[in-house]
Parts: C-alpha cells; sequence; structure tokens
C-alpha cells in the first residue's frame, strides 16, 4: 500500500528513553516505565503492558481533587509501554520543571505529567469567586508536563515596570513571583454593541511570564 499518509512524517518511531516527548504539534507520546499522570479521556493509543486507573476525588495529598474547581478527573497509566494523549486536536507543549520552580496553571490545559512532580489546587489571589471562582494547579517537583492549547500560545514578559491584564478566559499559566489580581474595566465588546457591560481581566505584577492563548472560552468550548 503506498501513500504519503505511511511516510516518516506521520510514522512513530520507537521510544529510545522512558518519558514524555512531542510527538507531533497535536499530540503527545508517553515511554511509560513505571507511573504517569494523565487527564481521563485524553489517550488516543497505547502499546505494551499498561494498566489505567481512575483517580477520583480521594482524600489527602496529591490526588484529594481532581486538578482544578472545575472538575478534570486524572488518571494514573502503569506499567511499561507506551501512550498516546491529545485532546480536542489542541497544540501540544512540554514544559521542564526544575527543582524550585513553580508554574501555576489552568486546569484545562494540563494534559498529562510525570508521577514526580507534585500539585496543589489553589483559589487565584485577589479573583474571589468571580465567575464560579478561578481555580489553578501549581506544580512543583522535577519533571515534564504536557500541556493543551487552543492555538499557538503567547507568551509575554512581566516586569515590575509593566504589568499584564489577560482575560481570564483566556490565561493558560504563569511563573512564580507574580503576583495576580482582579481588574475591573469597561469592556469594548460591549461598549460596540450598545451595552455597559464591564469586563474582567487577571492584573499580573512583578517578575516572570505570563501564558496565554490566542482564544476566549465560548458556551459551546466549555462543554467539552
Amino acid at each position: 500500500m503506498k501513500s504519503d499518509l505511511f511516510s516518516n512524517e506521520h510514522m512513530v518511531q520507537p521510544a529510545y528513553a522512558p518519558g514524555m516527548s512531542v510527538q507531533n504539534a497535536k499530540s503527545i507520546k508517553y515511554a511509560v516505565n513505571g507511573e504517569m499522570l494523565a487527564r481521563q479521556g485524553a489517550m488516543i493509543a497505547f502499546r505494551g503492558n499498561l494498566q489505567f486507573e481512575r483517580k477520583g476525588q480521594g482524600v489527602g495529598g496529591m490526588l484529594k481533587r481532581a486538578v482544578t474547581g472545575e472538575g478534570l478527573p486524572l488518571m494514573a497509566v502503569r506499567g511499561q509501554g507506551e501512550a498516546w494523549f491529545a485532546h480536542e486536536a489542541q497544540n501540544c507543549f512540554i514544559v521542564d520543571i526544575e527543582p524550585g520552580d513553580v508554574f501555576t496553571v489552568n486546569g484545562r490545559n494540563v494534559l498529562c505529567f510525570d508521577a514526580t512532580l507534585s500539585y496543589e489546587i489553589k483559589t487565584v489571589k485577589g479573583a474571589g469567586m468571580t465567575g464560579g471562582g478561578l481555580f489553578n494547579s501549581v506544580f512543583t517537583g522535577q519533571g515534564k508536563l504536557g500541556l493543551v492549547c487552543d492555538g499557538n500560545p503567547l507568551v509575554i514578559p512581566v516586569s515590575p515596570q509593566l504589568p499584564v491584564f489577560v482575560d481570564t478566559d483566556a490565561v493558560v499559566g504563569w511563573t512564580a513571583h507574580l503576583h495576580t489580581s482582579l481588574h475591573r474595566s469597561q469592556s469594548f465588546g460591549s461598549m460596540i454593541r450598545g451595552g455597559s457591560g464591564e469586563a474582567v481581566q487577571l492584573k499580573l505584577e512583578g517578575e516572570g511570564f505570563v501564558v496565554v492563548r490566542p482564544s476566549e472560552v465560548t458556551a459551546q468550548t466549555q462543554q467539552h
């Protein structure tokens, strides 16, 4: 059978080392040798001797809650083999977290991560319960974190002289040492429509980086 479909561009190659790698722009491959964690429903294929366990809202430690207040459930993948993960054909990226790093990320952007990473569920400081509460996962430790993003993300530097304001629906995550608060302003969209709505942005101050996706959550995407 001959087709461009079977070219090296699309053909998966054997894993040479355990761990996470980008398979292509829309998927992440994980060569499992032990245990790793992923969002439920994100696995699209696997081979080898792997077992999967749903992670409920257990008591204590890492698994005391789902990844976010939005209720993102996790699964543990154990054994030896390879697994591929994706979510709604969104773009995939890997973040290397090293000792001392702190990376706060929106749960909807979490795809999979090493079991050596720890996370806590925290309410964004200064955000209160706006929009049902802004719950994010704070990752620490050492390991790789696989993320998905609707489109190519923007990474915006934050400095003490230049705080950054981001739409609360568009923010993916931010680095340690950034102070967050809510900023209210007149919505440009509501002015166009002749309304008097108020927009709420997340204000980030300090020294670091904020990651933003180039789209907002719509009523349709919130259902997925």
